[in-house]
This record gives structure tokens, sequence and C-alpha cells, in this order.
């Protein structure tokens, strides 16, 4: 299990955890991740487009060496992201007209904590920083 907290300039704008499990005896990864009640002070915008709960199916791709991640949550969004891991940096990414989206992560020496920070794009070509995300072995 870990903890995360999503940061925007900053700001803390969720607190939450996450959840790693391998299903069909490790064939898929299932995330699932879910956040706490918001505080007080986190602005509306975020709290009206809280994806929470969650849920990730990942499998891989022998051929292409590269990962697939299913995702769902509760809005009814669904999604496929590409996802890679090489050595400490784990990339997703998604190329979709008018929202793409990328997240890249760094991995900590002793795999207790995980720094990382999504972008998106409208034409994939300029990038902005929508949240910054840390997970937390607990």
């Amino acid at each position: 299990m870990w903890d995360t907290v999503a940061t925007v300039d900053g700001k803390v704008t969720m607190r939450g955890w996450a959840s790693f499990a391998w299903a069909d005896d490790g064939e898929f990864l299932v995330q699932r991740a879910d956040a706490d009640p918001p505080a007080d002070d986190t602005p509306r915008e975020w709290i009206e487009n809280s994806p929470f709960p969650t849920t990730s199916v990942i499998g891989y791709d022998d051929g292409s060496k590269i990962f697939t991640m299913l995702y769902s949550d509760h809005r009814g969004v669904l999604r496929v992201y590409g996802m890679d891991v090489d050595g400490s940096t784990w990339r997703i990414w998604r190329a979709a007209e008018g929202f793409n989206q990328r997240f890249t992560a760094s991995i900590a020496p002793d795999g207790k904590r995980i720094d990382a920070y999504w972008e998106m794009s409208k034409d994939g070509l300029k990038w902005s920083k929508d949240f910054d995300l840390t997970y937390t072995r607990n």
C-alpha cells in the first residue's frame, strides 16, 4: 500500500492511497487508488473533477516490450495508456486528440518513494504540468 499526495504549485490538493496487486498468477498488475475526503481549502475545480476511486489493469506486450494500462474511474472515464519502466524511471503516456497526457516518475533507490508529475497537452507539442504526485510506501 502507498500513501499518495498530489500538489499543484506546491499546494496539497489531494491525499489518498494506491495499491498494486498481481492478478492471474502475475499476468496482470491491478492498480487501485482512492482519495481521502478533501480538505476545506481544496480548490473547487479539483473536487469537481476528482476521478477517485480509480482502477487500472496493466499488461505487458512481449512483442513491443511495452506495457498497456487500461484505466477507469468513478466518472465513467475509460482510457488506454502506454507505459514503460526503465531502471528508476516510470513513464505513462496517452496520445488523444485534444487531451494528450504523460506521466514521468523517479523511483527512489530503496523503492519506498516515487516522485512523479502529470503533464497535459492539447496538441501533443506544447506541454504544461497538471500536478505533482508523490507515492510513499507505508
